[in-house]
């Protein structure tokens, strides 16, 4: 029988190189959800169109994670097991970010809008690249006890990130001198300069990920579990990628399928959030007519929406921080429903603002839900998959991310228009009510 060891623990500096890179993953994705609806609304897209434009992100994020984490639980090379493919995905996300607001000085044969869609879809696709080989590093890397704390000092990066590139182009709009406005068609300089900045970001800090993290060879995974785990992997390999994958999808852990339902709810809140708080609050909390996006009152919902936005995350990374004493007092479970709870009501109130500045309140509740579905569903589920499998069944997990995206980009923009005649704002009220849906379901977990 062979001796299998326990996983080092590690110091928090070696937590924080491991995620640094999600600082510009996280600054690129803020830049995209804060801006993109703004983008494709400059380039003509209608605003009950826009959930089909952003179903790019989960149509996207389903087909590539689970792919990537297949191989990336597969490779070994001098970079590592998953680093050549959040190095990989990096590059290709900073090209995007370059190219999606210049769109319009691009169009020589192609319209903007059909430019700008689909450098949204290549973005999205190399983020997915990106992002989910850092979550199957946390559970590589740490032992049980402190995935939490992983899964925590993640999503303090993230909302760090968030903020950076939620502010920039209202920082430079601002204090910067840069304009805000641009004509017909284009996208103004302080959104163009942001998203510049962004890709610099993204690629810096992920290489700073890739040269101070040092990451366990196969060897070492195999003395640190059972030969279960390869076995698994060796039979997977035999049966073949897709006859393996549907026999995996079947035999899913328990806590991972009654999590989906928490996961449906949260992230169809969050897709209707992202895609129609701009239009909305232009029109709810600005006055601007729907349809108007080159005025300036647009331009200064669209900035204050960054703005909004970037405190919501930064409520999140702090909220982080604080996230491992709250579950070892109440636990995992519980610290989640309650935050959902708290999202949900928050959401619920922009419909009742009447202010820019009274829907602070609001990102603030926002913020404390933001912050636990980053960490508390990947803590729940990393006890309960096997090693071997961790990178493919952390790609199938986004499954419960995509989906609910794609049913939501497939009807909100009808819904909005057909029942509640253009009025975004019901968007986000009905977004609070999910996300109440889903701490309800947290109860349901065994885990």
């Amino acid at each position: 029988m062979e001796t299998t060891i326990k996983k080092p623990r590690l110091t928090i500096a070696e937590i924080f190189h491991m995620s640094f890179g999600f600082l510009g993953i996280q600054m690129g994705f803020a830049l995209q959800n804060g801006n993109a609806s703004r983008i494709l609304q400059t380039f003509g897209a209608d605003v009950e169109h826009l959930s089909l434009f952003w179903l790019a992100a989960p149509l996207t994020g389903m087909i590539v994670q689970p792919i990537i984490g297949h191989y990336s639980d597969r490779t070994w090379n001098r970079l590592g097991r998953r680093r050549p493919y959040f190095f990989g995905g990096a590059l290709f996300t900073a090209i995007a970010l370059i190219f999606m607001p210049n769109s319009a000085v691009l169009a020589a044969m192609l319209p903007p809008l059909l430019i700008g869609a689909g450098m949204l879809m290549i973005m999205d696709a190399s983020i997915n690249v990106t992002m989910e080989p850092f979550r199957a590093l946390i559970a590589d890397n740490l032992p049980s006890e402190q995935r939490s704390l992983g899964f925590s000092m993640q999503t303090f990066l993230i909302g760090l990130g968030a903020v950076l590139g939620s502010w920039f182009p209202y920082i430079l709009a601002e204090y910067g001198g840069v304009s805000k406005v641009a004509e017909t068609g284009f996208v103004p300089n302080n959104v163009i300069y942001s998203f510049y900045v962004g890709a610099a970001v993204l690629l810096i800090s992920v290489l700073w990920t890739v040269f101070t993290t040092k990451e366990y060879s196969p060897e070492e995974l195999e003395r640190f579990e059972s030969g279960e785990g390869q076995a698994e992997m060796d039979n997977t390999v035999k049966r073949g990628f897709f006859v393996g994958l549907a026999e995996d999808i079947k035999n899913m852990p328990t806590a991972m399928r009654q999590l989906g339902v928490v996961q449906f709810c949260s992230w169809f809140a969050l897709f209707l959030m992202w895609v129609f708080s701009t239009p909305a609050i232009a029109e709810h909390i600005y006055n601007v007519p729907a349809g108007d996006t080159t005025s300036v009152g647009y331009a200064d919902a669209g900035n204050w929406v960054g703005v909004l936005f970037g405190i919501y995350n930064a409520v999140s990374a702090v909220y982080a921080l604080c996230l491992p004493s709250i579950t070892r007092k109440i636990g995992r479970k519980a610290t989640h429903a309650l935050s959902l709870t708290i999202g949900g009501l928050a959401l619920g109130s922009i419909y009742f603002m009447s202010t820019p500045e009274m829907l602070i309140l609001s990102m603030v509740g926002i913020g404390i839900a933001w912050g636990s579905i980053l960490a508390m569903p990947y803590a729940i589920l990393s006890d309960s998959l096997p090693a071997r499998k961790m990178g493919l069944y952390m790609g199938l997990f986004n499954f419960f991310i995509t989906f609910p995206q794609i049913v939501s980009g497939l009807t909100s923009g009808y819904l909005i228009k057909y029942v509640f005649q253009g009025q975004a704002i019901y968007a986000l009220l009905g977004a609070g009510c999910l996300m109440i849906i889903g701490a309800i379901s947290v109860r349901r977990i065994k885990a």
